[in-house]
């Protein structure tokens, strides 16, 4: 596409389609409220725009649908397990590869393992399950993104770098404590900002002094090397497949969602290198997801994610992707509205704690603003602030580091068109942003509360 052009173009045209259920605002304020506000509650025909995540949500290609006839469902050594394994190897090449139904199947494996009471795990920013299986085995997981990850409108070109002077610091002390060093690439959490090759080569050295592994978070892989290849010095015409293999060469393992990058819907995987670490990581696989040559998966499901590797480093594919994204960014800073800047690869956070200042952190604006987005257009987002953050392992509370609104754009899924409607209702209810009320939780679960807590509004105040 030429760049002399400014309308973002698709790189495929649609096959198929599905429909979308139209509803009017009375129709959604009543759904809201029996979901108890929270949108993880709502069905999902009653969404008209679902950006609650791009988890597993997009759409999967003709060469996928037709590489799902290739699926073969031996229960051991089946020909898409090899497909499968060749596919991932060829940009990640650890020795081992444990397949798994989804990335916090493998978290759950490698903490379960390397984990446990006394145990500190650094990230520069842990996502939800992440932090969740790191607490559930007593280990503390603990945040080092650079202190720019931390201030939404601060513009710098990998806001998702870790502070390598900190975990430095905490590696002198504590060494004997870290089992492994994660970084998240892109960093969700933190608006899904990138990681800078020289920050993955700065942060190996540290481990490599203390010997301590280093894993990647490598969700969002591709994303992050199109960034790399953007905005990095001397990776500008390097092909994505090389920067995503020299960011796994910094690496000893690594877990991964093929919900994202990989551009499926449903799988993932651990990789390590460590020849212990595997057979005992394997054999809990064995135990609880399935045999190591399909850990619950389907044939059809490792010839999907063998396909959608290929795809996912596409420079067109990325080029769009990245752009698409930024589409939506640009127009609600224009308007006014507090986004994370610069945008992220697969998501626009809104700076909630910013637009609902009237709200404090444990009123939950980003809850508030969820659901508002949600009865005003039918847009279900999601908050990544205090509900999700906000709640620690010994059962206190607190603000989180930010309260956000993240509006996750599903891959291959949805048009300009239905981008410029998300704007029209950002903005809608920006302009009455001061008239949102708070939420307490009226009933929460001790983990991962956000997924299935209830919630109500606060009265109104003068």
């Amino acid at each position: 596409m030429p760049d002399r052009f400014k309308t973002i173009i698709e790189p495929f045209r649609i096959h198929s389609v599905e429909p979308l259920r139209l509803t009017t605002e009375d129709d959604r304020r009543e759904k809201i409220k029996a979901a108890g506000y929270n949108v993880f509650a709502l069905r999902a025909e009653d969404v008209l725009i679902d950006l609650l995540t791009d988890s597993g949500t997009g759409a999967m290609s003709r060469d996928q649908w037709a590489a799902i006839q290739h699926g073969d469902e031996s229960y051991a050594g089946s020909p898409s397990w090899f497909r499968f394994l060749e596919a991932v190897q060829r940009l990640f090449p650890f020795r081992h590869v444990i397949p798994t139904h989804q990335g916090r199947a493998a978290e759950r494996i490698l903490f379960s393992v390397i984990a446990g009471p006394g145990k500190v795990i650094p990230n520069n920013t842990h996502f939800d399950t992440t932090r969740a299986n790191i607490e559930a085995t007593g280990a503390e997981a603990l945040d080092l993104v650079i202190a720019e990850g931390r201030e939404p409108q601060r513009i710098h070109p990998f806001k998702g770098n870790m502070d390598v002077a900190a975990l430095e610091n905490l590696l002198a002390k504590q060494s004997a404590d870290v089992p492994v060093v994660f970084i998240t690439v892109t960093n969700n959490s933190g608006g899904g900002q990138p990681v800078s090759m020289e920050n993955i080569r700065a942060v190996r050295a540290v481990c490599d002094r203390y010997r301590v592994p280093l894993f990647l978070d490598a969700c969002r892989f591709a994303e992050n090397a199109w960034f790399i290849r953007l905005r990095e010095k001397g990776y500008a015409e390097r092909d994505v497949g090389d920067i995503v293999r020299e960011m796994a060469s910094y690496a000893d393992g690594m877990t991964m969602s093929a919900k994202k990058d990989p551009l499926a819907n449903i799988g993932g995987w651990l990789a390590v290198n460590d020849d212990d670490l595997a057979e005992k990581c394997r054999n809990l696989l064995i135990l609880t997801e399935g045999f190591s040559t399909y850990g619950g998966l389907a044939g059809r499901d490792l010839e999907a994610i063998a396909q959608g590797l290929s795809e996912a480093i596409e420079p067109d594919y990325l080029r769009y992707r990245i752009r698409s994204t930024e589409y939506l960014a640009d127009a609600l800073d224009r308007a006014g509205v507090p986004i994370v800047k610069p945008a992220g690869g697969h998501a626009v956070y809104i700076d909630a704690r910013s637009l609902l200042a009237h709200i404090p952190p444990l009123a939950y604006p980003g809850e508030a603003l969820a659901v508002a987005l949600y009865e005003t257009g039918g847009i279900r987002s999601v908050e990544i602030g205090t509900v999700m953050f906000g709640r620690r392992p010994d059962g206190s509370e607190a603000p989180a580091a930010m309260d956000l609104v993240r509006m996750a754009i599903p891959r291959r899924t949805y048009t300009q068109s239905h981008i410029d409607y998300v704007i029209e209702v950002v903005l809608a209810v920006a302009k009455r942003a001061s008239e949102l009320r708070g939420y307490r939780i009226v009933d929460e679960p001790p983990q991962l509360r956000h997924f299935t807590a209830r919630f109500e509004p606060l009265a109104a105040t003068r």
